[in-house]
């Protein structure tokens, strides 16, 4: 089971990404167009083209996590569009995994300093 914390390391892949790509073919993307280590337990996320589905790539330290979201109806609202990575607090995440605004979600927690 994946377990998002508050402390989670969360990073958005700004640009869509093909999904007819795996877990080896994710972690490439983390490594060599993101720049960052996919066994690192960061949290990925990425889109595809269409909007219509999300998938989350973390390494646990055991091995990988794969999980895919797809709307049934409907595209994913909101999307960053500058960067290559964006960001996102974990109670963020799952607002956007529910199709709402990150932007707009009420601050839960305050980070430590």
């Amino acid at each position: 089971m994946i377990q998002i914390t508050p402390r989670m390391r969360i990073l958005l892949a700004v640009t869509t990404v093909d999904f007819r790509k795996g877990i080896d073919g994710l972690a490439g993307i983390c490594k060599t167009v993101l720049k960052e280590d996919p066994f690192s337990g960061c949290l990925f996320v990425f889109r595809n083209k269409r909007g219509t589905s999300l998938k989350l790539l973390i390494y646990d330290g055991q091995g990988f996590w794969i999980c895919q979201k797809r709307l049934s109806k409907g595209k994913f609202r909101w999307w960053p569009k500058e960067g290559p990575l964006y960001p996102l607090a974990a109670h963020k995440l799952q607002t956007l995994l529910w199709n709402g605004n990150p932007d707009s979600a009420p601050v839960l927690w305050k980070p430590l300093q």
